[in-house]
């Protein structure tokens, strides 16, 4: 099982991304200058990419900026959640 949700974390943001590019690849050009920052983000930030492309069209103000660090934390808990959760199956001598 524990298996299973990693897996869902990793590829849910990422299938969501891979779909919405390719449903409104237009919204994708608006939200981001060049492929580099898009795909950047596809690799290393995936919850905070999608949040950054569903907030970008009407200008990033106000409660925006906390969504999108919400979305950062959420990112960065997937990479670091792992740790925390098997801190007590390290065998100490």
């Amino acid at each position: 099982m524990c298996c299973f949700l990693t897996v869902l974390v990793f590829l849910g943001p990422r299938l969501a991304i891979l779909v919405w590019w390719l449903m409104d690849s237009v919204r994708w050009q608006l939200a981001f200058s060049n492929f580099i920052w898009a795909f950047l983000g596809f690799i290393f930030l995936p919850w905070t990419t999608l949040m950054w492309v569903a907030v970008f069209p009407g200008g990033i103000i106000g409660f925006d900026w906390l969504l999108l660090g919400l979305a950062l934390l959420v990112d960065i808990g997937s990479y670091t959640g792992g740790g925390y959760g098997n801190k007590d199956r390290l065998r100490t001598s």
